[in-house]
């Protein structure tokens, strides 16, 4: 069966499954309902558009007639949802599908790249030779059939975000604002934000292989605004996940409740802390940005070999101490970050990059790997079926050291301790970053003693990954719903660290110049 797309997109409706409204929830007003319609199938490109091996093979065919060293067909299927309550009152609701095939070609250095978002034959056809275009030689020999590989099991859902309808998803929302409010009466506003997707791919190699993903996401967000004697401060905290609708238990809700407003109201007693170098601890969990985007982007092997990475010429050199390693792992299950394929139909795994202070790995793709002579590490990642795929983290996290967060902080005569971003720049390549903290405490004679708040801290990845003097025996990854950018696409990532002390930061507090 062939649905043409504007059929297809005319006709979709609920999915068919029943859900429980979870036990907190009850007396919210809304009953519990069987959502009536069409669910979507595991493989909606066969099931709706009737694109078999044999339809695969022929594009393939077409898409390596001018020869290729690589070539992938990527079909996506995503639909998504957002849903958001201010003031009390429904201020967003929206939901989207998208759909189509991205093509590339690879031949030495160049990639040919042609996406089309009609998946009848024709379309994909015309998309293949203007991918191919780039090619002048003999064709490739395009395999006949493809060797299904097992669905991966790192974020199995039993009733997928297509089939949850918002009278399951509301409830959560006013759930979230009525206890955020009771929480303090200095808490003015609250703003809930929800966002979920439904994500199916399937990747078809020239090498044979055929890989089908299911892809759950979802993130629940809150803001908090609170006013005491004419100052307003606000604070956010949030959750995410490859999880379903069974994740979201009153424990897990109340425990992001509490931190937003716990970030909001220690800002009515924090002050700038003094301005200069000094020692600065990073906070375990959300500390892991700086990890991700001030060194771990370095370690993506395509700025390596164009050389714009200053660890293009490090491997297996001394890049940290002794006690530090550094890991890439897609295979955390349920992690924002986690994937089963990545989106070159590789099998995602742990890759160390930085093993006992010694630069161990990139991050490779198929190019990459290529060129270095090894294998992939899975992490060839792409935000949708428009875009070619590149080297990119998933969950990356240092572990744990053989120092404790006491002695870390009894280690500190004067410093601070950074422990929620708000946001960043970074300059990929050589490292150098300004990261603006808005919680973090003041640390005098070994003790913490008054909180922090509005602080810039400035340095460079590198610098401060050999300034990493102690290391915590306390890593976690942080629940926050991160989203990774890099050359125009974004993608979602994990990523954690162990309470960390760096030797030397640039601080910009209340007497900065």
């Amino acid at each position: 069966m062939t649905i043409k797309r504007r059929e297809f997109l005319g006709s979709m409706a609920a999915g068919s499954a029943v859900l429980t409204m979870p036990a907190f929830l009850q007396g919210c007003g809304v009953q519990a309902a069987a959502a009536v319609g069409r669910a979507t199938p595991d493989n909606p490109f066969m099931t709706w558009f009737g694109v078999d091996q044999a339809t695969a093979a022929r594009v393939m065919s077409e898409l390596t007639a001018r020869g290729a060293d690589e070539a992938d067909l990527y079909f996506q299927h995503s639909r998504t949802n957002t849903l958001a309550l201010e003031d009390g009152i429904v201020s967003n609701a929206s939901s989207g599908i998208q759909q189509g095939v991205g093509l590339r070609t690879v031949i030495g250095d160049q990639t040919g790249y042609a996406f089309t978002e009609d998946l009848t034959v024709p379309s994909m056809l015309a998309a293949a030779r203007t991918a191919s275009a780039i090619a002048s030689r003999s064709a490739t020999e395009a395999p006949p059939s493809f060797d299904p590989l097992g669905t991966g099991d790192l974020y199995t859902t039993a009733v997928p975000w297509s089939d949850v309808g918002i009278d399951r998803k509301l409830p959560i929302l006013k759930f979230v604002e009525e206890k955020t409010k009771a929480m303090d009466p200095s808490i003015e506003k609250v703003a809930v934000y929800w966002g979920d997707g439904d994500e199916r791919v399937m990747i078809a190699t020239l090498g044979g292989k055929l890989v089908t993903d299911h892809r759950p996401m979802t993130r629940l967000s809150v803001v908090v605004t609170a006013k005491r004697n004419g100052e307003t401060q606000t604070g956010f905290s949030n959750i995410a996940a490859r999880e379903e609708f069974g994740w979201y238990t009153e424990e897990r809700i109340m425990a992001m409740i509490r931190e937003a407003v716990d970030r909001t109201l220690i800002q009515f007693e924090a002050r700038r802390p003094p301005a200069g170098e000094m020692p600065v601890i990073l906070a375990s969990g959300p500390s892991g940005i700086l990890l991700h985007e001030a060194i771990g982007h370095g370690m993506e092997a395509d700025f390596n070999r164009k050389g714009t990475s200053i660890y293009s010429d490090m491997m297996g050199k001394k890049v940290a101490e002794p006690f530090v390693t550094i890991v890439d792992e897609a295979t955390i299950p349920r992690e924002r970050g986690a994937l089963n394929y990545d989106d070159e139909g590789n099998k995602a795994g742990r890759t160390v990059l930085v093993k006992d202070g010694i630069l161990r790995s990139y991050l490779h793709d198929r190019i990459s790997a290529k060129q270095y002579g090894l294998t992939p590490t899975g992490s060839g990642r792409r935000q949708s079926y428009k875009f070619a795929p590149m080297p990119r983290m998933s969950c990356t996290f240092m572990e744990d050291g053989p120092h404790t967060k006491d002695e870390i902080v009894a280690a500190v005569d004067h410093g601070i301790v950074c422990e929620t971003y708000t946001n960043g720049q970074v300059q990929i390549g050589a490292g150098d970053y300004t990261f603006y903290v808005k919680n973090g405490w003041l640390v005098e004679n070994g003790r913490i003693t008054a909180p922090i708040k509005d602080v810039n801290i400035i340095g460079n990845g590198p610098e401060s990954l050999e300034r990493i003097t102690m290391v915590a025996n306390d890593a976690r990854l942080d629940t926050g719903g991160w989203t990774c950018g890099k050359n125009g696409q974004t993608v979602p990532v994990s990523q954690g660290i162990p309470t960390v002390l760096v030797s030397k930061m640039t601080v910009g507090g209340e007497n900065a110049g």
